[in-house]
């Protein structure tokens, strides 16, 4: 191999991994801003409750079927299991509507999607931001959260 040879695949190496790195910190920057800063995404109790009333929201409840029979569910919420979300937010409006019980969500329409604690809604808005829709949140204290704040309320 030539000198020539050996520099160019130097330099060829070099731009590569340049080009690399620069790739990463834009995949990490974006892979921060929208998955794991989870903060930002986070919806309170107080607020989302202030959301219902104003009618600027969807709900959407992952947990299964049974789990909202035996427990209950945010009034006005709908019940689209974890593992069908996926393929739930592609169908088109009447379909959703059919299958759900509920409206579908725009892509840009203030989505909130719950569960019994917060694991699931979390799953649930990486996989609708994935998807394209970008006002996406999930309620952190999930139903057991929503129950304990009624109750008190209740009893006030």
């Amino acid at each position: 191999m030539t000198v020539l040879g050996q520099t160019e695949r130097f330099v060829m190496r070099w731009h590569y991994s340049k080009f690399e790195k620069s790739r990463y910190t834009t995949i990490c920057r974006t892979l921060s801003r929208n998955f794991c800063d989870s903060n930002q995404n986070d919806m309170s109790y107080q607020r989302l409750k202030k959301m219902l009333a104003t009618d600027e929201v969807v709900v959407i409840d992952v947990r299964e079927p049974w789990e909202l029979r035996e427990y209950g569910s945010i009034p006005g919420s709908v019940n689209v299991p974890l593992g069908q979300l996926n393929v739930a937010l592609q169908l088109n409006p009447e379909e959703f509507k059919e299958r759900y019980g509920g409206d579908m969500p725009s892509h840009t329409e203030s989505v909130v999607f719950t569960c019994l604690a917060g694991v699931r809604s979390k799953t649930a808005v990486d996989t609708a931001v994935s998807l394209g829709y970008s006002n996406v949140h999930h309620y952190a204290g999930g139903w057991q959260d929503w129950a304990k704040h009624e109750i008190l309320q209740t009893k006030d």
